[in-house]
This record gives structure tokens, C-alpha cells and sequence, in this order.
């Protein structure tokens, strides 16, 4: 392939080579019409067997449902956990915190290796990890705080290497409303998988009356996904689905990649968009059915946690409500991205916009609701998280459609990584260490420890408009982003020379070791 030639050309193994060099990239600012998926009118050779396809991805749900499953197990014990080790909100939510971290700090590796080698062999390694961790978190004793929190830290592994590659597999296995509609099945298990960490989690920790054994459960269904993982899943070629089965390969390093990310306007203010909800998400998910349980103490009708076990109810039912409005969202949202995108080209992120802008005013009744009614709180917890969870299949096809295959890994770990350092790693402590402040001016009172918590929450609301704002941008960028990567993937001349180049991703002469075998 010459330096300044075609952007594709077929090799000796039926891979496509592509370059983002200054020469082949397609003008970013043009004006394009509406694009219902990547996919070439011609019928398409699939890389592998549509039966093959589905049960793929039907593992890759599986494990997507225990990796959730695992994160909020902690929250649907953590009173329990304040009682058995004695520690305040701050310590409390350094638990999650110590897991987004490892996951932040990790994302980009097992990001920069997914786009290069075998994604299949890195997610088995990563489970494998978080399989040894989680079980050895569930032996802590009462004087070893500090083993928990390090082995919370550790089972970030399993997700990170999980999290930025399961999707990329998902891309290349299907385009357009298929692709839609199986990342939407994908993320419909995070709703889920909270909301069952939530009600297993404390149902476990009620029947045994220990709630460590809670933290077990997941390791042990997680061994059966990762054997499924070894057997059922495939590795296939990177852009295969765009490509009629043949794929795409490239040589480019891994600052190319991340200058190439940089110029995608619709990439970066999405990510944005994404780490405003991640905030929102991350705080909500650890601290409302704590806030619930000490509303009700304010209000009498329930007794103050004195020894374990504590009365976790709140997250038998803040668990259900998340399952239920995690699979209506998902659900409404995929149809709304469906029905709209051939008619509104940048309807995916205006829908993420209204489900960010209508969180918001949701949120803040929960807040000052909560005390006088808990019903009326839960009416509209139900419409709020009904309406995050829009966006969750949609922000996944965004990135997926905006990005060019072999860059698609580190996308979704260079996203990740943002949105949690700035989103659910920080949140989860941020409010717990506003809610200790407040409550040290009346350190013994439960009316101020139920305050304490109600005034810290009110910086959610505000990151929900924020994280509207931030989608209402990627609307203005994301048609002519959405075809500059088609036109890199199918090869068709650019109509224009873009005045500003892009980094080169040079062709390389064979596929990188270990890749798509």
C-alpha cells in the first residue's frame, strides 16, 4: 500500500489495512446526510456464524451481569460494614473508591493491548484476577480493614480488561440495528446486574447473618463465566462487521491513537457527557438506600442499626426499582435511537441529553421527599433512574460508530478511565466526606446524620444538567464525525483534503502478534 494511497487494500490474509495518515482522512466539518449504521449496502460476508454470534454475546452479558453484580454487593451490605468495623461515610465509600482507581489505572493498559492482540486470552487473564481477589476479600476480619480495601482495589482487574473489550467484540460481530440491538442487550445488564448486587447481596447477608458470604457469591458464578468465556467466545477480526468478515489491521502508536481521539469532537464531549452520569450513577448507587434507612430513623418508623445485622430492606427495594428501570430505560432508549436516528442525524445524543436534563429535577424531589413520604421518594427515584438509563446502550453505539475499529479499545478505555477519575471514583467519597463535615457540628444527633447526607446530595442534581450540556455539544459534531469514520473504514475518496492532519496510522505488512486468532 503506497503512503498516500487508498485506505484500504486487501492483503495475503484478508485483512484490510488502514491509514489515518493527512493524506486519506476524510474533512471532519463537512456536511453529510443521516447514516443509519456503518454497514455497505452489499450483503456481507460474516466473519462468524450468526449461531456462533449470539452465544457470544449472550456470555459476554453473562459476565457483564456479575461484573455489576460485584461492584454494588458492597453497597447493599455497607451497613453492616459500618457496624462490623466501626468507620464513618468518608471510610465507607473509600471501598468503591479504591475500585474505580485500580479500574482507571488499568483501563488504558488493557486498552492499548485489546486494539493490538488477542482480547479474548486479556479478558480471560483479567477474570482470572478478579475471580482470586474477590474471594479473598470475603475472609477479612474485623482488624484488617485495610486487607478489604486493598483486595476491593485488585477485583478492578476483572472489570477493566472486561469493560474496554467486551464491546469491541460486539462491534465486530455486528452493524447497524443489529449492533444496536445487542449492545443494547449488553447494557442492559448493568441496571440489572447493580440491582440483583443490591437484593443478593443483602438477602445473603440476612440468611447467613454474616455478611461476607455475600461477597462470595459472585466468584463462584463467575467461575462458570469464565469457563463459558474459554469455549463459547470468539476473537474476531477487528472491523470484520464493516468489512465483509475480512477486518482491519494497522501499526500506529499509542500517542497516534490517542491525538487521533482527541480531534473526535463527538469522542471527547460524549466522554464528558459520560463522566457526568458516571458522578451521578456512582453516588446514587452507594448512598440512597443508606440515605432511605436513615430517613426512616428520622422519621420513627424504623430503629437505629445498634449490632449486625443491620435492616437492609431499602436495598431489597432500591435493588428491584434498579432492575426495573434499568431494562424500561434500556429498553425506551434503544427504541427511541431506532425510530429517531434515520430521521434526526444527531438523535443518539439529544436522547442522552433530555435522559441527563430530566434526571435532574427527579433527583432533587427525591432529596427533600425522602423525609416527610418514602413512597413519594421511590416514585421518583423510578422516573430518574428510568431516564439515566436511556443512555446506556446509546453512549456504547456512539463510541462504536464514531471511531475506526482498531482504535475502538483504546476509545473505550481512554473513556472509561476519564469518567471515572473524574466520575464514580471520586463521588461515592465525595459525598460521604460532605456528609461527615456537615454532621460534626452535631456528631451524636441522627436527625443531623440523615441531613448531613441530604445536604451533600444536592451537588447531584447540578452534574445531571451539566452532563446535558455536555451531550447537547456532541449533537452539534457527531453526523460529520459518524461519517468520517465510515469513510476511513469503507475506503471511499474524501471529498475535500482536511486542512488540519490527522496522526498516521501506518499500514502494517502482517497482523500484530497474537491478534484475532
Amino acid at each position: 500500500m503506497e503512503s498516500n494511497g487508498s485506505l484500504m487494500s486487501h492483503q495475503d490474509r484478508g485483512k484490510t489495512h488502514l491509514s489515518l495518515s493527512s493524506h486519506s482522512a476524510s474533512h471532519y466539518g463537512s456536511l453529510v446526510n443521516s447514516l443509519s449504521s456503518l454497514t455497505p449496502a452489499a450483503v456481507e460476508k460474516p466473519a462468524i456464524s450468526p449461531r456462533r454470534a449470539h452465544i457470544a454475546v449472550a456470555v459476554l452479558c453473562y459476565i457483564n451481569l456479575l461484573n455489576y453484580m460485584e461492584r454494588y454487593t458492597i453497597a447493599g451490605v455497607l451497613l453492616n460494614i459500618q457496624k462490623f468495623f466501626d468507620i464513618n461515610d468518608s471510610t465507607s465509600g473509600l471501598l468503591q473508591t479504591v475500585f474505580i482507581c485500580s479500574f482507571i489505572i488499568l483501563a488504558p493498559i488493557f486498552g492499548y493491548l485489546g486494539d493490538r492482540y488477542n482480547r479474548k486470552f486479556i479478558m480471560i487473564g483479567g477474570l482470572s484476577v478478579w475471580l482470586v481477589t474477590a474471594v479473598s476479600s470475603s475472609f477479612v476480619t474485623k482488624s484488617y480493614f485495610w486487607f478489604l480495601v486493598l483486595m476491593r482495589a485488585l477485583v478492578g482487574t476483572g472489570e477493566a480488561s472486561y469493560s474496554t473489550i467486551a464491546p469491541t467484540i460486539i462491534g465486530d460481530l455486528y452493524t447497524g440495528a443489529q449492533r444496536t440491538i445487542m449492545i443494547s442487550a449488553f447494557y442492559i445488564f448493568i441496571p440489572v446486574g447493580s440491582g440483583l448486587g443490591y437484593i443478593l447481596g443483602s438477602s445473603i447477608a440476612t440468611l447467613t447473618g454474616d455478611w461476607r458470604w455475600a461477597l462470595r457469591l459472585t466468584p463462584i458464578l463467575g467461575t462458570v463465566g469464565l469457563l463459558l468465556l474459554i469455549f463459547l467466545c470468539p476473537n474476531p477480526p477487528r472491523g470484520a462487521a464493516e468489512t465483509h468478515g475480512e477486518g482491519v489491521i494497522g501499526q500506529s502508536s499509542y500517542l497516534e491513537d490517542v491525538k487521533y481521539l482527541l480531534k473526535n469532537k463527538s469522542f471527547v464531549w460524549s466522554s464528558m457527557g459520560v463522566t457526568a452520569m458516571a458522578f451521578l450513577t456512582g453516588a446514587l448507587a452507594f448512598w440512597t438506600p443508606t440515605f432511605l434507612a436513615r430517613a426512616q430513623v428520622t422519621q420513627g418508623t424504623r430503629p437505629p442499626c445498634a449490632e449486625e445485622p443491620c435492616d437492609t430492606s431499602d436495598s431489597y427495594i432500591f435493588g428491584a426499582v434498579t432492575v426495573v428501570t434499568g431494562i424500561l430505560g434500556v429498553c425506551i432508549g434503544t427504541a427511541l435511537s431506532r425510530w429517531w436516528r434515520d430521521r434526526v442525524p444527531n438523535a443518539d445524543p439529544l436522547i442522552c441529553a433530555v435522559g441527563m436534563l430530566g434526571s435532574a429535577p427527579c433527583l432533587f424531589l427525591v432529596i427533600f421527599l425522602a423525609s416527610p413520604s418514602i413512597p413519594a421518594a421511590y416514585v421518583f427515584i423510578f422516573i430518574g433512574e428510568t431516564l439515566l438509563s436511556l443512555n446506556w446502550p446509546i453512549l456504547a453505539d456512539i463510541l462504536l460508530y464514531v471511531v475506526v475499529p482498531t482504535r475502538r479499545a483504546t476509545a473505550e478505555a481512554l473513556q472509561i478511565t476519564v469518567c471515572h477519575l473524574l466520575g464514580d471514583a471520586g463521588s461515592p467519597y465525595l459525598v460521604g466526606a460532605i456528609s461527615d463535615a456537615v454532621s460534626a457540628y452535631y456528631p451524636d444527633s441522627l436527625e443531623w446524620s440523615f441531613r448531613s447526607l441530604k445536604y451533600s446530595f444536592l451537588l447531584c442534581p447540578f452534574v445531571g444538567v451539566l452532563g446535558g450540556l455536555f451531550f447537547l455539544m456532541t449533537a452539534l459534531y457527531i453526523t460529520q464525525d459518524r461519517k468520517a469514520a465510515q469513510l476511513l473504514v469503507e475506503g471511499d475518496p474524501p471529498t475535500q483534503q482536511d486542512p488540519t492532519p490527522e496522526p498516521t496510522l501506518e499500514p502494517s505488512t502482517r497482523q500484530h502478534s497474537g491478534a484475532d486468532s
